[in-house]
């Protein structure tokens, strides 16, 4: 989701109140468990996924004007179906597959994209969708069930990865930026580890003790160059580690990625000296993540470079990795305003420009593919293609 101005410290509904006090309860009972004090990820990864009570496991409204933030798909089929015309040619070089989407939503990019695949005639043998959220995933049913019966009997639901042996298009739309990242910052010229610690009441930071194995972690992504005393930042291990474990289940097709963010050069700039972390609550931003827990968004951007090479390291070669605008404008998204009535065109342009503009959504989002056994460029890159700053 964008950035979005950040509102006042406004109080909390007295339900949303209760519920984030249980989520804060489940989060101080492991930091005493853990003698004291956790890893950020692990404190976000219980805001967001604690079953029953994280912010991705309820019913709380999230996506849409209704809910905290909107995401691509949520504008209009116009980005569904450039999603789809590059899902087609994917399968064109590998003679067909499956399309397995991490992360659907309210199933409003699925929708678009196999009704596009079905006027194009290119239909992929299996539609599967991993979902965590509960109400996401009724949300997806109920949307996906109105599709006339040849499409929704490809469509599947899975609460797993897929086999080795995966053959088809992987898609994540705003995946990566929700899984839970490791937080440092620069002491004596050291990355040190961020930990989250508690009076049993409120959370606060803490530093971990030096450890050169974290620390030469942190250094593999933040480069050669030296960051200044303070200096604060996340890495998104598990992130890496998903795309790695993706990978190695993907015989031939492609991992196919979009999110906000920066290869590593940008994403650790010495300007961004606070890093990327944000809550999402109502569309609006902030920076405070442990207030209003488990009723809020917690994201934070990504680092394409570290991306690729978690690619490359399990044999995925970069097949491209451009801006949101430039990759839809390659894959025709000037087509979806054509041949409309006065006020669907208006509509159609609308969206494309939320989607294309660098001041919305067109230059912060990327789109990265990462494959195996693909025989020629994929088109979504052929305005712009720049996987030589990663």
């Amino acid at each position: 989701m964008p950035p979005y101005s950040q509102p006042p410290d406004e109080g909390i509904d007295e339900p949303f109140q209760a519920h984030s006090d249980q989520v804060a309860e489940i989060i101080h009972r492991a930091i005493e468990k853990a003698g004291g004090a956790i890893d950020f990820s692990e404190f976000m990864e219980r805001a967001l996924y604690s079953p029953g009570w994280g912010y991705y496991m309820t019913d709380q409204p999230k996506l849409g004007a209704g809910g905290d933030f909107i995401t691509a798909p949520e504008l209009g089929s116009g980005f569904g179906s450039c999603i789809a015309r590059q899902v087609e040619e994917v399968l064109e070089q590998i003679d067909g597959g499956e399309v397995f989407e991490v992360g659907g939503g309210s199933g409003a990019l699925a929708h678009s994209v196999l009704n596009t695949l079905a006027d194009r005639d290119a239909l992929p043998d299996r539609y599967w969708l991993l979902e965590v959220s509960p109400a996401l995933r009724q949300q997806q049913k109920r949307r996906l069930g109105a599709l006339g019966s040849d499409l929704a009997s490809r469509v599947a639901w899975t609460e797993s990865l897929p086999e080795p042996g995966f053959r088809g298009v992987v898609l994540g739309n705003e995946v990566l930026d929700a899984m839970a990242v490791s937080r440092f910052r620069i002491v004596d010229d050291l990355p040190r580890r961020l930990l989250v610690s508690s009076d049993g009441e409120d959370f606060y930071w803490a530093l971990d003790k030096p450890d050169h194995d974290f620390a030469a972690a942190c250094y593999q992504r933040i480069g050669e160059d030296r960051l200044e005393e303070g200096y604060e930042s996340e890495i998104g291990l598990r992130a890496e580690g998903w795309i790695a474990s993706m990978g190695e289940r993907l015989e031939a097709g492609c991992l196919l990625l979009v999110d906000y963010g920066f290869p590593s050069r940008e994403f650790f700039h010495p300007e961004r000296s606070r890093g990327t972390l944000r809550t999402h609550s109502r569309h609006h931003a902030d920076e405070n993540v442990f207030k209003r827990v488990g009723t809020q968004d917690i994201t934070a951007h990504v680092d394409f470079s570290a991306v690729a090479r978690a690619g490359t390291g399990v044999g995925l070669e970069v097949e491209g990795y451009t801006q949101q605008g430039a990759f839809l404008l390659s894959l025709g998204l000037l087509d979806h305003a054509a041949d409309k009535t006065q006020q669907a065109y208006l509509q159609a342009t609308a969206e494309i420009r939320r989607l294309t503009l660098p001041s919305d959504m067109g230059e912060l989002f990327k789109v990265i593919a990462l494959g195996r056994g693909l025989t020629s460029l994929l088109s979504g890159f052929a305005l712009q293609d720049h996987s030589l700053r990663l």
